[in-house]
């Protein structure tokens, strides 16, 4: 296609028509659950630390002669949304834009579509079931699979993430994911083979029939902002779960921590392996940490990728099919 034909939308019309009747579906769906829509800012003071995460910012002039202040595009509108759980909101939904930088490809866009929401009082098991509810209602029926992080790399690479120590992951790595770069973390070769390795076969369909895959019990080092329990071997694990179809990661879903001093000491945790890594550190969102020590209720919330899960729906292989105009046409 010529520079000339870049004016045009990447997608197809019936891709936006079907974007229209999936926001239409979700929004009766919840209508439907007695589950509030809100609005929360794109722009923040402080953003997301987790050091995987590459946030965009900007500078906004003031107003106030030539003082510019910075303010990142948020990753997710998580802290915000928790603000409102604490001032008493009860349940809530927003489907918003997100930005990350350092994201593009064909499942990837740095601008890109997100449902979240939260549920106070529910269970990550009852979140689980009411997220298996949602996909049913847009894919239509589909069988679903429950597994554990540790079931999945035992099944996979016959490895135990819990027990396995540095330096067998490091010569896993080279074998099993041509890894030969600068060591990682634990966490890091983890993650390294679990998204080479592992993705590419999860939620995969069977006999044609959609089959999502819902991954509980990461490690409790990938706890983020989940909650840590002891599971049936006596290993600490993260109250979370990750939701996969056709190899794509669709939501990430967390028992939320609500305990103001723990969130602080993994902010800080951040940072620190920022330092290490070289990258920028992030000031803790103090607002969220008040909110969280004024009483945010006990709750499960869930962020959900709305332009993947109508790639599934569509069944298309690139991202750029789904929207209007990706990064290559802004």
């Amino acid at each position: 296609m010529s520079n000339l034909d870049l004016w045009q939308p990447a997608c197809s019309l019936e891709s936006l028509k079907a974007r229209a009747e999936c926001y239409a579906q979700l929004r009766a769906f919840f209508l439907e659950r007695g589950v509030l829509e809100v609005e929360t800012p794109i722009l923040g003071r402080s953003t997301a630390t987790d050091p995987h995460l590459d946030s965009l910012s900007l500078q906004l002039n003031t107003g106030a002669g030539d003082t510019l202040q910075n303010l990142y595009l948020h990753t997710s509108p998580e802290f915000p949304m928790k603000r409102l759980l604490a001032a008493g909101s009860g349940s809530i939904f927003q489907i918003c834009k997100t930005f990350r930088n350092a994201e593009s490809g064909s499942r990837h866009n740095p601008e890109f579509s997100m449902l979240e929401w939260y549920r106070p009082g529910f269970s990550l098991e009852d979140l689980l079931k009411e997220t298996y509810a949602l996909l049913t209602m847009i894919l239509g029926e589909c069988q679903f699979r429950v597994s554990t992080y540790r079931d999945l790399f035992m099944e996979y690479l016959e490895l135990d993430p819990m027990k396995v120590c540095l330096e067998e992951l490091k010569q896993v790595a080279l074998e099993r994911a041509a890894y030969s770069g600068p060591e990682l973390s634990k966490d890091g070769y983890l993650d390294l083979l679990i998204s080479i390795c592992i993705e590419p076969h999860l939620g995969k369909s069977v006999d044609g029939q959609c089959c999502p895959l819902f991954v509980c019990e990461y490690p409790a080092s990938q706890a983020s902002l989940a909650k840590i329990k002891t599971d049936k071997d006596g290993f600490r694990v993260a109250e979370r779960f990750e939701l996969y179809i056709n190899g794509l990661e669709i939501a990430n879903a967390y028992y939320e921590l609500t305990n103001a001093k723990e969130q602080r000491q993994r902010f800080e945790a951040d940072n620190l392996e920022r330092l290490e890594l070289g990258i920028e550190q992030i000031s803790i969102d103090e607002n969220l940490l008040s909110a969280m020590a004024s009483g945010m209720p006990e709750c499960s919330g869930i962020a959900l990728g709305l332009d993947r899960l109508l790639m599934v729906k569509l069944n298309a292989s690139d991202i750029s099919e789904v929207l209007g105009f990706p990064l290559a046409r802004v």
